[in-house]
């Protein structure tokens, strides 16, 4: 029986799921393919997303030759030998590279006068940013485009057209589970379908945890239980109820929620509800970001539950996250401030702090703000103290 992830593969643009900010009629890209003006290109996003499948749609568009390569594996003799074979031929091969984040600068230097004179159309794709992970020399000759996570009805749409195609029978829990374990990832919804299908008629919930105990991205069971349970255990920690902040936590995680994702949010509440009323909590949030990265379940609960207890813990104060709004809003606003003349680069009448022990009076504004309303709780308050102390300085 031929996998349904390969059965339903998209064949037309039309067939894609999702990505309407980019295949609309309307969009840049469509405009680009359809018309034939398609240039080097590098789709970024979530496995699942469509990328390699977009790809092999481009080259049944344009009726190109396709080759589908991986960076991990590829070989810069193989890439010659490629374009060697259409020098001077009336079709230009396509070249899909996937994982093209990978790609050495080596590999990367053997394409560029292949792109630069266009003896090959070169589509990558890539989990990764590749604004950050390939040379200014790659991006000044391509496209960047991202593709976005498949939304939850989305993907339900495209579930159901399968299961009624298919005559596959599923509980609606089971039904459930399966979009939004899934993660916005088509493939691994198919293939986790193809796998309960293949043992029972009538496929369940329990038959789907089975064989996927823990969601493969951002979300749980019920989208309104993630959001919910996310939002009691934030708002646990910011009114320092310990107990009540680790029972949400074991919700989230007996649920299936991936530990980044719950160390990402508790990252952000350090700086938002904490702050430098105790920093070090933002190092702790950092510490364990890395650690639940390189560990992942079932160990990276007891950090995550190290956390929680220390954020719930520490003194709260939001101090710098209402400074930067209020910053901002003055400037969305148009509140423009000039830099003020003494202090602008290489002026002569700008006043050394250290050459006056430390601080000497001068404006930095040409309009003053108070932007920065300290709470004086805990080491926000030694912190005031220290302004205090280095301004009284005679």
């Amino acid at each position: 029986m031929i996998n349904l992830a390969i059965k339903y593969r998209p064949k037309k643009l039309d067939e894609i799921i999702g990505q309407s900010h980019l295949l609309s009629s309307e969009s840049v890209l469509y405009k680009l393919i359809i018309t034939n003006n398609l240039s080097h290109t590098f789709f970024y996003g979530g496995a699942g997303c469509g990328k390699t499948s977009l790809a092999r749609v481009i080259a049944s568009i344009l009726d190109c030759p396709f080759y589908e390569l991986n960076a991990t594996t590829i070989k810069v003799e193989e890439l010659r030998k490629i374009f060697k074979t259409y020098h001077n031929a009336l079709k230009k091969p396509l070249i899909f590279i996937d994982e093209v984040h990978r790609l050495s600068t080596n590999q990367q230097e053997v394409l560029l006068p292949f792109m630069e004179n266009n003896s090959a159309i070169i589509i990558g794709a890539s989990t990764q940013d590749p604004n950050f992970s390939l040379t200014s020399a790659m991006r000044s000759r391509s496209h960047i485009f991202e593709l976005k996570p498949i939304s939850i009805d989305e993907l339900g749409i495209f579930l159901d057209r399968v299961l009624e195609s298919e005559d596959i029978d599923i509980e609606d829990d089971a039904r459930e589970y399966l979009i939004f374990s899934s993660g916005g990832d088509a493939r691994a919804m198919l293939n986790l379908l193809d796998s309960a299908n293949s043992i029972t008629e009538n496929i369940d919930l329990n038959t789907l945890k089975q064989i996927r105990p823990h969601t493969l991205q951002q979300g749980s069971v019920e989208s309104q239980s993630h959001y919910e349970l996310t939002s009691a255990m934030i708002k646990s920690i910011r009114g320092s109820d310990v107990d009540a902040s680790i029972y949400y936590l074991a919700r989230l995680i007996e649920g299936g929620e991936p530990p980044m994702f719950i160390a990402r949010r508790l990252a952000i509440l350090a700086s938002e509800d904490i702050g430098n009323a105790n920093p070090p909590a933002l190092n702790l949030a950092n510490s364990t970001l890395n650690i639940v990265k390189h560990i992942g379940y079932p160990e990276a609960r007891i950090t995550l539950s190290q956390l929680v207890i220390y954020l719930a813990s520490s003194p709260k104060s939001n101090s710098a996250y209402m400074a930067i709004n209020s910053a901002l809003e003055d400037i969305k606003s148009g509140f423009n401030s000039p830099v003020p003349n003494h202090i602008k680069t290489h002026s002569r009448e700008y006043l050394y702090p250290h050459d006056f022990n430390g601080w000497v009076e001068q404006s930095y504004m040409t309009t003053s703000k108070n932007y920065y309303q300290s709470k004086g709780v805990g080491f926000e308050k030694t912190l005031l103290e220290w302004v205090k102390k280095i301004k009284s300085i005679d």
